[in-house]
């Protein structure tokens, strides 16, 4: 083989070296591009799913607080309809001691107090 054939393989095979290498490196740092983005990805969707959980807590607790002014406002429409049919004079009475008790004591007290 000639000087000429073996110097222009050699310089092809460097050739080849090099754009093996320069392909070798832009493949390793578009890996670690991506695995950089991935890492971003999971720490905002995480962040996400951590904001989703605090609201459905607070709404779990908003849906509790709820259930229990409806109890509430339901106990009143049934001592309502009690009142109404006459039920529950006894709490009238009893109703009526209380106020005119608190009224005495508001009446006892110094002016400046009131």
């Amino acid at each position: 083989m000639s000087t000429g054939a073996i110097i222009a393989i050699a310089a092809g095979a460097v050739i080849v070296l090099l754009i093996l290498l320069v392909a070798a490196r832009r493949l390793t740092a578009r890996r670690r591009a991506e695995r950089r983005l991935n890492a971003r990805r999971e720490q905002v969707a995480g962040a996400h799913r951590d904001a989703a959980q605090e609201r459905t807590a607070r709404a779990e607790l908003a849906e509790r607080e709820a259930q229990r002014a409806r109890a509430e406002a339901d106990e009143h429409r049934a001592r309502a309809a009690l009142h109404e049919h006459g039920l529950a004079d006894d709490e009238l009475d009893r109703d009526d001691g209380e106020i005119r008790a608190a009224d005495q004591r508001t009446a006892d007290q110094p002016a400046e107090r009131r």
